[in-house]
């Protein structure tokens, strides 16, 4: 077939596309499950039967051999040919998240239930953007963001919307963030005249080891990086109340203005959550807007057993929280939650053919007003269809064993004389260092440590045997010149349900066969 066929109409009419192209049609829907019978042999070729977490390719290695197909030719291979290629070059060099040995991001092992859920929205194409283009999605979306309101402990009057994730979710935060601020001080609309010169001024408070998209927001709201302002943290990198206080008393010495406070339940590095309860008193005395990043940690909410450890977060101003973590479902899948529905009012606007000001009097719910995306995909069909599944209790059973995987793992580390761990996990990060047996001739000690600590990664990726994070940590015991030197560490982040403590052993075996072989190396 050529791709087009007569429709039976006169020589000088246009062909129309074969049918089997598309859904909405007998051919169409035939071709639709064969084509996701193939992709699905594929899936499980490259993927379930991989005894390894990666096939352990160079980026060198890779490119060079990906970038010489030709990815737009003049005319196709067939749509067989093309899932079988991106089978045996691109799926079979992917990393495998759902191996338990890759333990080295927040990048979760997607849920059977979201993936189904994955295939059917986008077949189905939904944009949720306006009510007629998404029906039942835009009731289905509203419906789970006034559960997930409920979750987290928010009350009447409280909204949200789905986004793409934290960074999203974050920059939407501080965005509300600063144009109320701007509003209530200076009586000014920012998104009609735009800032006034005091914004040089605005500062937004955040930890130590808050996620960098506090700074990457606050660039993007044209504040400049320098707007944020690190308070820093206890022993336990959690954000120190005292030492805010601090920090908002010198900035305001200064000629500051401290607007927001983001707040973080679950960082990054070591799955620490911030005080909440003191932060949201601090936000009350002085006046700020209570941002809670809770993108990695937000699922504790499902747990009767460790929602507490969120104890305050109902009291944030606005929430981020990811799906595509915590919640095991496939990436991208975010939410925003605001404590006050009525502050979306600083982002709402009218088009004439999307979201006329008429369809708002008539109660027709036109989600783009809550987003900063117009096309945005129904992303909230993929919890929704995983709470259905397996209820809340589910999920949060998933979410407890990692937990407790964690805490084994950071006892085996600790245990194990050619290791220092680094942090008591809260959630399931666990940061550690492998310790050298055997000085570098013609380095310091630390600067050894530092180096075999990242051959040690580098060799794990590059023979496929696990993939681990590396990581640097700020040591406060280790000052040079007021200067805090940091120390290179190794990380897992125990998202992975299947992962079991004999897996982490066996990647801890390979670390110290690894770290061995390379002091051997030097010791010549």
């Amino acid at each position: 077939m050529n791709g087009l066929e007569s429709d039976g109409r006169l020589g000088g009419e246009p062909r129309r596309p074969a049918r089997d192209r598309f859904l909405w049609s007998a051919a169409g829907s035939r071709a639709y499950e064969e084509a996701m019978d193939r992709a699905c042999d594929a899936i499980r070729r490259t993927t379930v039967r991989s005894d390894r977490p990666y096939a352990g390719g160079s980026y060198d290695d890779l490119s060079g051999e990906l970038s010489e197909v030709d990815a737009i030719p003049d005319r196709g291979v067939g749509l067989d040919a093309t899932i079988e290629w991106v089978a045996d070059n691109v799926l079979s060099n992917s990393a495998l998240v759902s191996d338990p040995r890759c333990v080295a991001h927040l990048q979760c092992p997607p849920l059977v239930s979201g993936l189904v859920a994955e295939a059917m929205l986008s077949a189905a194409n939904q944009s949720l953007d306006s009510w007629d283009q998404s029906p039942a999605a835009t009731v289905v979306e509203e419906s789970l963001v006034s559960e997930l309101c409920d979750l987290f402990g928010y009350g009447v009057g409280a909204d949200g919307v789905f986004t793409s994730g934290g960074t999203q979710s974050n920059l939407m935060g501080l965005l509300l963030a600063r144009d109320r601020h701007v509003h209530e001080t200076w009586g000014r609309w920012v998104q009609d005249e735009g800032l006034p010169p005091e914004a040089d001024s605005l500062r937004v408070l955040c930890s130590s080891v808050g996620h960098f998209t506090a700074k990457q927001a606050a660039a993007q709201l044209g504040l400049g990086e320098d707007a944020v302002v690190s308070v820093p943290t206890d022993d336990e990198f959690r954000m120190d109340p005292a030492a805010l206080d601090e920090t908002v008393a010198r900035l305001r010495d200064d000629g500051s203005r401290p607007f927001a406070l983001v707040g973080t339940a679950g960082t990054t590095d070591f799955g620490s959550v911030d005080p909440l309860s003191e932060l949201a008193d601090r936000a009350d005395a002085h006046d700020l807007w209570f941002h809670v990043d809770a993108a990695y940690g937000g699922a504790l909410a499902l747990s009767d057993e460790h929602r507490g450890v969120l104890a305050g977060i109902d009291r944030a101003d606005s929430i981020a929280v990811d799906f595509h973590k915590l919640f095991y479902q496939p990436i991208s899948c975010g939410a925003f939650l605001l404590r006050d529905g009525s502050n979306y009012r600083y982002v709402a606007r009218n088009a004439a053919y999307l979201n006329p000001e008429s369809d708002e009097e008539a109660g027709v719910s036109n989600l783009v007003s809550k987003s900063l995306q117009t096309t945005r995909r129904f992303d909230a069909l993929k919890p929704f269809v995983t709470f259905r599944a397996l209820g809340r209790k589910g999920v949060a059973e998933l979410v407890e064993y990692t937990l407790d995987l964690a805490d084994d793992a950071a006892d085996l580390i600790d245990r194990d004389p050619a290791f220092e761990l680094v942090n008591e996990p809260t959630l399931n990060a666990v940061v550690f260092r492998y310790e050298p047996f055997r000085s570098h001739p013609d380095l310091a000690d630390d600067e050894w440590a530092d180096r075999l600590n990242r051959e040690i990664r580098d060799r794990l990726l590059e023979r496929g045997v696990a993939i681990v994070a590396r990581t640097e940590v700020a040591r406060t015991s280790r000052q040079i010149a007021d200067e805090i030197v940091t120390d290179v560490c190794l990380k897992f982040t125990l998202l992975n349900p299947q992962t079991t403590i004999d897996d982490v052993a066996d990647v801890l075996t390979s670390v110290k066969r690894y770290g061995a072989a390379v002091e051997s190396e030097v010791a010549g």
